[in-house]
């Protein structure tokens, strides 16, 4: 038998996981930068952030997420989702019922 139908058999009888469903955590993951970023956008409420920033590769992340936006002048300003995340994960308030 080759080494590969070993490691495949033992993988086989290898005891499974319990399936967890919906309790597992299902958010994107926000990297430390871009926590950093949302708190700013948070900060700066209805003045928003301004393009040019250190941290506009993480800001332009979280509008792909939907947390914050671009408006027209260039400026980033946080969304209600992005409201509802910080409430989560930065102030680590429980999730609302």
């Amino acid at each position: 038998m080759t080494l590969l139908g070993r490691w495949a058999r033992t993988l086989a009888r290898a005891p499974r996981l319990p399936d967890i469903g919906d309790a597992m955590w299902n958010e994107p993951y926000l990297e430390t930068c871009c926590r950093s970023a949302l708190n700013r956008l948070r900060i700066a409420r209805a003045l928003g952030r301004p393009p040019g920033l250190k941290d506009g590769p993480c800001l332009a992340r979280l509008a792909g997420m939907g947390f914050c936006r671009e408006r027209p002048d260039g400026r980033f300003e946080i969304t209600e989702a992005g409201i509802d995340r910080h409430r989560t994960e930065i102030l680590k308030e429980p999730r609302a019922a």
